[in-house]
This record gives structure tokens, sequence and C-alpha cells, in this order.
């Protein structure tokens, strides 16, 4: 019922008992004491209906006014959305979109209307969209924001890297409802630098950090080089019998990648708390400045690679164990006053794998040279190399 008529309805109702109830105190042959009790408390009642109406109009006002201001406040938000210079959509937790706005339409090239119901993955290649699902799967247990460097794919368009934050939005119960993202066309961006990169520190400004646990095993991206911030990992394969090879450590100030080896199987682990900062392929082949930055860190990194090769070219097994010593020395050694300690703590599984042959016989090695003095272990079980030559 609309509520202007009920009040209309109270008041003329009011009105009619209160004719009524005067009408009959003033006729003459009516005895006060037949006036029914229950028509004085239906007049009470109607003065009361009447008051409740009364409150119940200055209510709905108040909420209509409130309803108002929500609606202008939300169309407020609505076209900060629309209009915002970067793209922005709304996925559900499986990356089909729910809202987009204008600029996100104009960069992926589909009317805006027609972008709703559409997964995101569409707009992605083939060859990546393994890649985007697994980064999602891990986004949905964390609870932070994380920027994927990932090519996208314009409607009957061109392909362009892209740089996505996404973020997951929690119900009160912490389920993921939904992803929140951001999306910026990095090639527009390096098109209006001019980045000059003078020293390590402007390899990784501005730009987003990954860090992961030692233990982890590192997320490889075909398209990305990674540099290392801080920490050491471990990279390695697997042969045809399925141990584990090292084939290399890239260390602070390194770079590694899967595009920089052509194993089927290249696999990173992070040897202690590690931080990263991905690098997008595209970037370099764009920025001179960048490449010529990077092209020495991945010339060190083929150097090393060369060296554990040439250590698995030994005859003898006390050979390949000799250089693998003496490179660990050169590239994780500190200086400590026994000698050489190596700052990672190796497993005789890891040296064994880098030496091409069995834990048992490094075991009984590192025991004979333990024996000899050439090396001791700390209190952490850390290599210490004294007078190695």
């Amino acid at each position: 019922m609309n509520i202007e008529k009920f009040i209309q309805r109270t008041e003329v109702l009011h009105k009619r008992l209160a004719d009524l109830y005067q009408t009959a105190n003033v006729l003459p042959w009516i005895s006060q004491d037949l006036l029914p009790q229950a028509f004085k408390e239906l007049y009470n009642t109607s003065k009361v209906v009447q008051l409740a109406a009364e409150e119940l109009c200055q209510q709905n006002e108040e909420l209509i006014e409130t309803r108002n201001s929500l609606e202008a406040e939300r169309q407020h938000y609505q076209e900060l959305f629309e209009f915002a210079p970067d793209a922005y959509l709304v996925t559900n937790t499986e990356a089909i979109i729910q809202e987009a706005n204008f600029t996100t339409a104009k960069l992926l090239n589909v009317s805006k209307q027609f972008l709703v119901g559409k997964p995101m993955i569409n707009f992605v290649p083939l060859e990546e969209r393994q890649h985007l699902r697994s980064e999602l799967i891990q986004l949905s247990q964390s609870d932070r924001a994380k920027e994927l460097l990932i090519r996208l794919q314009q409607r009957h368009g061109e392909l362009f890297d892209a740089a996505l934050t996404v973020a997951v939005v929690r119900n009160p119960q912490g389920k993921a409802t939904s992803l929140r993202w951001v999306i910026r066309n990095i090639n527009e961006r390096k098109q209006g630098e001019l980045a000059v990169v003078k020293n390590d520190s402007d390899l990784f400004y501005e730009r987003p950090v990954d860090k992961h646990s030692k233990g982890e095993t590192i997320p490889l991206n075909p398209l990305v080089i990674l540099y290392v911030c801080q920490g050491l990992i471990k990279l390695s394969t697997y042969c045809e019998t399925g141990e584990e090879v090292l084939i290399g450590l890239a260390t602070t100030g390194m770079v590694f990648g899967s595009s920089l080896t052509s194993l089927n199987i290249y696999q990173a682990t992070a040897l202690s708390d590690v931080e990263l900062v991905p690098i997008y392929a595209a970037e370099i082949a764009t920025s001179p400045s960048l490449s010529h930055k990077l092209l020495p860190k991945i010339n060190q990194r083929l150097r090393q690679t060369e060296s554990f090769l040439v250590i698995c070219g030994r005859r003898r097994v006390q050979e390949r164990l000799h250089h693998l010593l003496e490179l660990l020395k050169r590239e994780v050694g500190e200086t400590v006053p026994e000698g050489t300690r190596l700052s990672v703590r190796f497993t005789h599984e890891d040296i064994a794998s880098a030496c091409c042959t069995t834990r048992v016989t490094i075991t009984r090695l590192m025991g004979k040279l333990q024996e000899e003095g050439i090396i001791t272990f700390d209190l952490k079980k850390h290599i210490v190399l004294k007078n190695f030559d």
C-alpha cells in the first residue's frame, strides 16, 4: 500500500470516529452509561494508529533521503570506475568477467556489453593460459595482490605485453568470492619512457617483487627473466633415471629463467628466502639500456653453466669434487677466520648430483677431506674450506 494513502485513510478514520464519539456524547436520549467501553477504546486506539502513521511517514522520508544519497554516491563511484584511465574489471573466482570499464573494452577491442560473461582466459594466448591458471590458483590462497606479466590478445587484434594486478575479494567467512583486476599495457608505458639503467637498483625500481621462502619451488614463466635481489636459487634438471642434477646457482645480482635454457625440465628451488624481480622479455627487446645492463648478467649465468659442464667432464670423481668446491667457494663463499665458509648448506645429495656420482661416494670423499683437514663444518653444518688448493 502507498504510504501516503495509508496516512490519508488513518486521518479520515480518526475524524469519523471523533465525530461519532462526539455525537454519541451530546445526544440527550443516550445515557452515558449506555456508551460502550469498546467504543472509547476504539477511539483511543485510532489516535495511537494516527501517531504511528505520522512516525512511519517521517521514517519513510528519511529512508528516501538516505537512498537518494546512496544512489548519488554509487553513481559517483560508478563514473570513476567507468572512466578511469586504467583498465579495471571484476571477475568471479573462475575469472569470468562480471564488470568492466570502458578502458578495458577499448584495450581488448571488445564492446563493453559483450565483455560481461566472457572468460578472461579468452584474451590470453593458448601457450600462456596454463601459466595464468596456475597463478590464479596460487593467488586464491593468498591475501595480497599480485602483479602478473603476461601477453594478452585483442579481439581480432594484435598481441600486447600486459601487467595484470589481481587481488582476491573475500566474504566475512574468508571465502574467496571475486577477483579484481587492473590491466596495464606495458608496450604503451615503455614507448612513453626514456629509461636509462644506470645500476642494478634501476632494474627493480617501481617493479613488483616476488618473495619465496626457503625450499619453495619457484614458478617459471617462459616470457620472463627473473633478477635475484636477494637470496640463492638452485637450478636443476632431472636425468632419465629420475635423479636430480644440479646445473647452476643464481645468487644476488644474477638472472635466470626458462628462456635461458633448452632443457625440457628446468627447476628453480629457493635455497634461502629470496626476493625476485620479474623482467618481461619484450621489455628487454625494446629497451637498449635495459638489454645492455642485463647482457653481462646473462653471460655470467652462461659462464657458470659452462663451469658445471666442465666439472661433469672430469674423469675422476675426486677431480669433479675438487673443482665443484672451488666453484662453490667462488660463487657463495664468504671469508671466516677458519677459511672460506659456503653461505648455503649443501647436502651430499646436492653435491653428488653436480658431480654425476652417488651420494655414498660423495659421503666417503667428504669424510676423507675432513680427515685430512681440508674441510670442516660449522655449527649449522655449512662447509668451511681450509687451505684447499
